[in-house]
C-alpha cells in the first residue's frame, strides 16, 4: 500500500494516481477560470492557503514533472489568444496556468499546507479502495451496499470527467456559433460530476471504520450552499454552541446584520455572512460597514464576520482595532466540524 511519505518523495508512485482529480474536490471547492480548465498561481496558493512562494518553490523543483501534467507560461500572442477566448482580464506579460493535474501535483509534494495534507489522505484512500475492492459484478457481503453504490458512482465521476467534459472542452475550442450554448453544458455536467462525486463521499463516510478526520470534507459542503443556506448554517452553529434568541435577518431591510442572538451568559450577538468564492477575500471597506451596523445601530456585544473566504490584512486590522471577531475560511472549517468558537463561550 502507497503511504504519504511514499508518495512525496517518489515521482513515479506520483505520476500513477496524479489522474485522481476528484480527490481535490473531496476537501475544498478547485474554483477555474472561465475557461473551465486552468488556474492562476494565486488560485492555487488560494486553495491551498498558502503564500504565492510556496506554490512557486514546488514548481520550480519540479517544474519538468508539473509540465507532464498540464503546468503552462503563456506569453505573447498565445498569452493575447488565451484572454480572447477564456474572457479573463490581465495585464501581466506572462501568466502561468495549471490544469486540476497540476494541482493534484502540487497537493502531493506541498508540505506545508494542512489542505494538501487532506488531498492526499484522500487520495491514498482512494487508492486503497482501487486496489483491494471485489470485481463488480461479485454480489455484495453483509454490510458491503455501500461499497458497491461507491464504486458506480466513482465509475460515473470517471467517465464525466474523463469522457464527457475533455470532449466538450473540445468542442468549445472548436466551435464559434454554438461556444456559448457548450459552456453552459459543460458547467451543468461538472456540477452533475461534483455532486455524484459529494455523494460518493458521504457513503464513504459512514461505511468508513478507521479514526475521524474531523474537518475533512466540511468546506466542499459549505461551498456548495447558496447565500440564504449559508446564513442558517451559521444559525444552526451559534445555537450548537449555546446561543438563544437566534434570528436570521438576511436580505433586504436586514440593516446591516445577516444573523443577531445572544449568548448564554447573556451577551448580544450581531453576525455578518459572506458567501465568496475562495478567491476573493474580505475588504476593509466592509469591515468597516460592518462596523457601524454592529456597535452603532445594534449595539451588539459580540460582532462576529463569518466569511467563506480569506480576510486581507487591513480587514484583520481593522477587525482587531474595533473588537470584531473575524471567522475566516479555516475558522469556519474547525467551527463547522464541532469545535466551539471562543468568543462564544
Amino acid at each position: 500500500m502507497i503511504n504519504e511519505a511514499a508518495l512525496m518523495e517518489s515521482r513515479t508512485l506520483r505520476s500513477g494516481v496524479v489522474g485522481r482529480t476528484e480527490a481535490l474536490d473531496k476537501v475544498k471547492t478547485l474554483s477555474l477560470l472561465p475557461d473551465g480548465m486552468h488556474v492562476t498561481t494565486a488560485m492555487v496558493a488560494v486553495y491551498f492557503e498558502v503564500g504565492l512562494k510556496a506554490i512557486e518553490s514546488v514548481v520550480v523543483d519540479h517544474r519538468a514533472e508539473m509540465e507532464a501534467n498540464g503546468y503552462r507560461v503563456l506569453s505573447g500572442s498565445e498569452l493575447t489568444s488565451f484572454k480572447e477566448v477564456s474572457g479573463i482580464q490581465s495585464r501581466s506579460r506572462a501568466l502561468a496556468l495549471y490544469s486540476r493535474r497540476t494541482v493534484l501535483n502540487i497537493a502531493m509534494l506541498l508540505r506545508d499546507s494542512e489542505v494538501a495534507r487532506q488531498v492526499r489522505t484522500y487520495l491514498l484512500d482512494m487508492e486503497y479502495a482501487a486496489r483491494t475492492q471485489r470485481p463488480v459484478d461479485n454480489p455484495p457481503g453483509k454490510g458491503d451496499s455501500l461499497s458497491l453504490y461507491d464504486r458506480v458512482d466513482e465509475r460515473i465521476t470517471h467517465i464525466l470527467g474523463k469522457a464527457v467534459v475533455p470532449m466538450l472542452n473540445a468542442l468549445i475550442e472548436t466551435s464559434g456559433e454554438h461556444r456559448r450554448e457548450l459552456i453552459s453544458l459543460r458547467e451543468d455536467v461538472q456540477r452533475i460530476e461534483r455532486r455524484v462525486g459529494d455523494h460518493e463521499f458521504r457513503l464513504r463516510h459512514l461505511e468508513r471504520v478507521q479514526g475521524p478526520r474531523p474537518y475533512t470534507g466540511v468546506m466542499a459542503s459549505i461551498d456548495g450552499m447558496n447565500w440564504r443556506e449559508f446564513e442558517h448554517h451559521v444559525a444552526v452553529l451559534l445555537r450548537r454552541d449555546g446561543c438563544t434568541d437566534v434570528v436570521v435577518h438576511g436580505g433586504h431591510g436586514d440593516r446591516g446584520v445577516d444573523v443577531t442572538a445572544v449568548t448564554a451568559d447573556g451577551r448580544s450577538v450581531v453576525v455578518q455572512c459572506k458567501s465568496f468564492a475562495p478567491y476573493r477575500p474580505v475588504w476593509s471597506g466592509e469591515l468597516q460597514k460592518f462596523l457601524g451596523a454592529s456597535f452603532v445601530q445594534h449595539r451588539a456585544d459580540v460582532a462576529l464576520f463569518v466569511a467563506t473566504t480569506a480576510f486581507t490584512p487591513d480587514a484583520r486590522t481593522i477587525a482587531d482595532e474595533h473588537g470584531v471577531t473575524v471567522v475566516d475560511r479555516t475558522a469556519l472549517e474547525k467551527w463547522s466540524a464541532g469545535v466551539p468558537l471562543p468568543v462564544l463561550q
